[in-house]
């Protein structure tokens, strides 16, 4: 009987987990498309400077928009402004990954996707598996990413 009951529990917890995952993965491709369109509407420039401002409006907890030049030089980072105006192309993860180029490659060859990786969480300060969603427009590559717990 209790073993049920846990098994239950276990069973509740992983679907309100997946459902929040889900809900989370919506809201970053919500808000990398919202980028894309402040990107059109208003100029690169501004979008650039908008997209870094912690408190701007494409800072949401932990969602931020990222914005690389397609060789992987980062122009725009929501959560971490020291990482604007590096060449970020052969930056690997800590399994090693090239996950910047995995990105960049992604977008230039099918316009958009997911891509996974390991990535310290700003709020958490931990290194955690991280999924991205990314965009291309012009010659940039729009991203947004969920911490997947």
């Amino acid at each position: 009987m209790r073993f049920t009951k846990f098994a239950g529990l276990v069973l509740t917890a992983m679907t309100i987990s997946a459902s929040a995952l889900a809900d989370d993965a919506a809201n970053a491709t919500a808000m990398v498309k919202k980028a894309v369109s402040y990107i059109k509407d208003h100029g690169k420039e501004k979008a650039l400077a908008e997209f870094s401002n912690p408190s701007g409006e494409f800072k949401k907890g932990e969602l931020y928009i990222f914005v690389t030049n397609v060789q992987g030089k980062m122009l725009a980072h929501g959560a971490n402004a020291k990482l604007i105006g590096k060449d970020l192309m052969d930056l690997k993860d800590a399994d090693g990954k090239p996950f910047v180029k995995e990105y960049t490659d992604l977008a230039n060859a099918k316009g958009s996707g997911w891509s996974d990786y390991k990535w310290v969480n700003p709020n958490t300060k931990a290194i955690e598996h991280k999924s991205t969603y990314v965009q291309k427009v012009d010659d940039l590559v729009v991203g947004c990413g969920i911490y997947n717990k």
